[in-house]
């Protein structure tokens, strides 16, 4: 597989997380779960390959996308095909990113997977059959920079209390949560507001999405796992709330998740049916 990452320039850079280019990819699974991490995604297919989600339990075919497509806030976990030799081209937000760029709240996309059109109208199906007419991924990153700042609103950038909150949030999500919303200099409904707006979810729901994450950054290749140390370390009251949360977030029980060897995977994609 080739994959390339690019770092859009300033003033956009701060807001998001990624670009990602990749072509060839031939993974041994053709269904994998995805995780949440607190993340918006702009998605282009540029293989002609549709790509599916699936019931969570039957893994019957849910939906298809193709083109271009928006993923929203997820508060649990999808699953999604994993098709051979494909080729596309995403762009990862930052939790806070997405707004500047969409206009709207984007908690208006929680739990949705839409085409984009349904979002900004026809402008990514456009920069798609412009993406399409270069090989070139230097040009193709170019193309998405130019339509990301054409886009960009600077009066709608994240408040900075707001940020400074997220990055709190972002270096103890185990503990703080209450003290972080007690220090916050407006109150706690316009803090929610503004989580709706820029970020989709709740501060709280928001926290247990990156506790979870670091929980599954603290196992990836471990041998041996003391399971009451690692729930105790990443602020869950007791064995049965870090079940829960295991289960809600991964699908999984934790003994599952190990035996399946899930923890050397990838910490947010664990494939179904290899």
């Amino acid at each position: 597989m080739n994959l390339e990452t690019h770092t859009p320039p300033e003033p956009i850079a701060p807001l998001i997380e990624g670009i990602i280019h990749f072509d060839g990819l031939v993974p041994d699974h053709s269904i994998e779960r995805v995780v949440p991490t607190g993340h918006l995604f702009i998605l282009f297919e540029l293989d002609d390959i549709p790509r599916h989600t699936y019931e969570p339990d039957s893994l019957q075919p849910k939906a298809t996308y193709s083109g271009v497509w928006v993923s929203g806030m997820h508060r649990n976990h999808i699953s999604i095909s994993t098709p051979q030799n494909s080729s596309m081209l995403v762009v990862q937000f930052k939790p806070f990113g997405a707004h500047p760029f969409l206009h709207e709240p984007v908690s208006l996309l929680n739990e949705l997977i839409v085409p984009a059109r349904e979002v900004v109208g026809d402008e990514l199906d456009l920069l798609r059959d412009r993406i399409l007419g270069t090989s070139e991924v230097n040009e193709r990153f170019a193309l998405i920079n130019q339509w990301l700042l054409s886009r960009f609103r600077p009066q709608l950038n994240p408040p900075p209390d707001l940020l400074e909150f997220i990055a709190l949030l972002q270096q103890s999500p185990a503990t703080g949560l209450k003290q972080l919303i007690t220090d916050y200099p407006a109150s706690q409904k316009t803090l929610i507001e503004q989580f709706k707006q820029y970020v989709g979810l709740t501060p709280k729901y928001y926290q247990r999405i990156i506790r979870f994450n670091e929980l599954l950054q603290r196992i990836r290749h471990q041998k041996t796992l003391s399971w009451s140390d690692i729930a105790h370390e990443c602020g869950f009251t007791d064995q049965p709330h870090f079940i829960r949360e295991f289960r809600h977030f991964s699908g999984f029980n934790p003994s599952e998740f190990i035996s399946r060897a899930f923890n050397h995977d990838e910490p947010n994609f664990f494939a179904l049916d290899r």
